[in-house]
This record gives structure tokens, sequence and C-alpha cells, in this order.
């Protein structure tokens, strides 16, 4: 279908057969949702095995009732959760601070304590002004909603094939001191897929040296080992480079195992500087005596070693794969009416319509019974410039409802592209 080179009355009777296609589909009365990339009942039950896997036995290697309140020596997890995730993240032990059950919750709590209380070696963020951070985009909506809480501009920052714009971001962070943050997913990006390059880690780690104080690097690997395939791009080490930097402190590393096991009762992981941890935990100290060390030991025990732990996900990435090429093989169709991306690993596929068409083509599809991520969600403010992203999440639905919502998608773009066409035409 090439729409530039259709003559108006080509373009009235693709749009006839297409309306016919779109009540058809209307008439079926799907009912499908790709809206958020959860992990499927199908990945869930691969880690049933957590339930009853400490048969009755509580305590750590190190001899810690698990299931007591514990000291301040342990507000920051039990050791051997520390040994076991600290390498997902690429840090040594003593780095990383093991959570509840989830990242999210981390970096809430640690943009939290930055704008109200300060971060090592600066004061509260919010005593200097409208306090800023950098937002790569497209993104991730979460990511956004919790600088809207508290009040914290967002700036976009465009994304290149290889990660973020850093002649932008090393512009904008040398200008403006105001500027406290940047988010980044740098492994398989939500929603893009793409893995930073090691070029592009090489100057994050650098940032440290060019920002303001106080300056913290928000970096949500949390597809660290989410693989899709064997040759998924690997992620450079941005605290292995910020050590040869110094710039250790402006970087927090986030984590999890929310689509390694259980989503809502696995571990996260925060990774930090020692003078950002302890200052973390002298925050944590007050709404909390100590983590869920119960959960912490369940995790340890499940998954055991690194090998375990691959092995595991070997089986996620089995899972996901024909879900992702059933996606991706329909979305052929669509050549000439947009482009996409066709990641190695993470949960999602960023689509890009021609300008101006995203609201539409979310509409058409939830009028047709798929619900899809709102269009402008991978946008601060749900403000994408240009009406043309659509985050695509199909780790949910079985691979045959997959099938059935892409061709609805295919539908609703190509209708929505050939309307549009003709308005310019007439």
């Amino acid at each position: 279908m090439d729409l530039d080179r259709a003559s108006v009355p080509q373009l009235r009777e693709w749009e006839t057969a297409l309306n016919q296609d779109y009540a058809a589909i209307k008439a079926a009365g799907l009912n499908l949702d790709m809206t958020r990339g959860r992990p499927s009942i199908d990945q869930l039950q691969l880690s049933n095995a957590l339930d009853g896997v400490l048969q009755g036995q509580f305590k750590d290697d190190a001899g810690t009732e698990t299931r007591n309140y514990s000291g301040a020596d342990l507000i920051d997890g039990i050791p051997t959760a520390k040994a076991l995730f600290a390498p997902v993240l690429g840090v040594k032990p003593d780095e990383i601070l093991i959570g509840g059950n989830s990242s999210l919750t981390l970096m809430y709590q640690a943009v939290q304590f930055g704008h109200l209380h300060g971060v090592a070696g600066s004061p509260a963020w919010n005593q200097g002004g409208e306090v800023k951070f950098l937002a790569p985009v497209p993104g991730y909506d979460r990511h956004f909603t919790v600088c809207e809480h508290f009040g914290i501009k967002l700036i976009p920052v465009a994304m290149n094939d290889d990660g973020p714009d850093m002649d932008q971001v090393e512009a904008l962070v040398k200008a403006d001191p105001q500027i406290k943050g940047i988010w980044c997913v740098p492994r398989f990006s939500n929603p893009s897929g793409i893995v930073y390059s090691d070029a592009v880690v090489e100057r994050f780690a650098q940032l440290g040296k060019i920002a303001s104080a106080g300056f913290r690097i928000f970096w949500d690997n949390a597809y660290a080992v989410h693989t899709l395939s064997d040759d998924a791009p690997q992620l450079a080490n941005l605290f292995e480079l910020s050590r040869k930097y110094g710039t250790e402190d402006s970087v927090y590393v986030f984590g999890s195992t929310s689509k390694i096991t259980f989503a809502s009762a696995g571990v996260a992981f925060l990774a930090a500087s020692p003078a950002n941890l302890k200052l973390i935990k002298h925050h944590l100290s007050f709404s909390m005596i100590s983590p869920d060390k119960v959960n912490q030991l369940r995790h340890v025990k499940f998954i055991g070693n690194l090998d375990n732990l691959h092995a595991l996900m070997s089986k996620h990435a089995a899972l996901l794969q024909p879900r992702f090429a059933a996606v991706l093989t329909r979305l052929q169709a669509l050549k000439t009416l947009g482009s996409w991306t066709e990641p190695k690993g993470g949960y999602f596929i960023s689509f890009d319509t021609r300008p101006g068409l995203a609201k539409t083509i979310v509409k058409l599809a939830a009028e047709a019974g798929v619900k899809l991520t709102p269009a402008g969600a991978t946008y601060p403010y749900g403000n994408d410039p240009q009406d043309c992203n659509i985050r695509l999440a199909p780790s949910v639905p079985s691979v045959s409802e997959i099938e059935k919502a892409t061709d609805v998608f295919v539908t609703c773009v190509k209708l929505a592209s050939v309307r549009q066409e003709i308005a310019k035409r007439v």
C-alpha cells in the first residue's frame, strides 16, 4: 500500500475495503489487552517452586532468623541476596542494597530523598529553584510520573539507535545547574528495545564531571538478563566506568526480579557508591525496620546462582520469542506506513506511525476490542509532539491472541493512514 503514489479514487477504494474489514473485526467482539509489559501466566509458573522452597528453614547461611526484625546492619538486605544479585548489576556485594518487591519503589524513594533531603555531597534539590530531570524519549511512563508527582520538570532528550543523544545531554547538563538527574533504561530500553552503545555508556560515566552538585543518573537496568536471542548485545558496565572517572557518586543502578520470578513478589536492588548507600540507608531507617528477609531468602534458595538464573531466563525467552515473532511478522504489512524496532530483549516493540496518527490508531483499536498503551504515554506529560509513537507489549496474551490483536492493529494503522491521506488531498 503506497499512499503517496495512489490516486484519490484508489485511496477511496482502499478506505471502503478497510472499513468493511474494520466492521467485521468490531462484530467479532474481541477483548484483548497489550497495554503493559507484564509476564504471562506461563512465565509466572516457571517460578512456582518459590512457594515452599524454604521447607521451614528460615535461617540464612549466617544464621540470621529471617522471620524476625533485624538490626540496622540488615536494613539493606541479607548478605546471600547481595552476593547473588550484585553480579546482575555488575557491582560488588557491598555496593548493593536489596529492598522490597519493586525497583520503582526504590527509584521513587531515591528521588524523594534527593528532592527533600539532598544526596551525598549536596543539599536538597528543592532548595535552589525549579528542579529538572532529563527524559530520553520515547521512554518509560512510570519514570515520568515519579517526577511529575514531585513537581520536577521533565526535559525530553532525543534517542538515537545507540542511546540518548549525548551531545544534547551534555550540553543541557553543562548549561543548567538545576538539572539533577536523568532517567535511563540502558538495556532493551522501554519501549524501543535499544541497548546503549559502549561509547554512550562511557560518556554517561563522565557526566558527573560536568554536572552540578547532586546530579544523579537513574540507571534502571530492568532488563539486564532479559534477552530474547543469543546474539543480544551486551551493556557496558556503567558503575565500573564511573570508578575509572571518579564519578561513582553520580550513579544509581536499579534492578529487580519482577520479570524473573513473581512480578508482585520479587526482590528489588539498588547499587550505589558507599557514600550514597550510607545516606540512603539512613533515610530508610526512619520508615522501616527491615526488608522482607524471608522473601529474599526464598529467592536465594530458588535461584541459587547465576547459571541457574540464566537458565531460568532462557525459559522465559522461549515463551516470549514466538509472541514477539507474531507481532513482527504481521508488521511487515505496514512497511510504507510506519517504522518499528526489532528488539533482542526486553518486553516491548516501539512503533512509529505517520505523524499525527497515534491517538487515532489507539482509539480505533480500542473500539475494535484491542487495548493498547495510551498514545503519548512514552513522552513526559503524555505529550508526543509528533503524535506517532505507540508501545506494543506482546508478553501477556497467547500467541493466537497476539496474532489476532496485531491483525487488528495493522488494519487500524492502514485505515487511519488512508483516511489521513484522503483528508490531505480533498
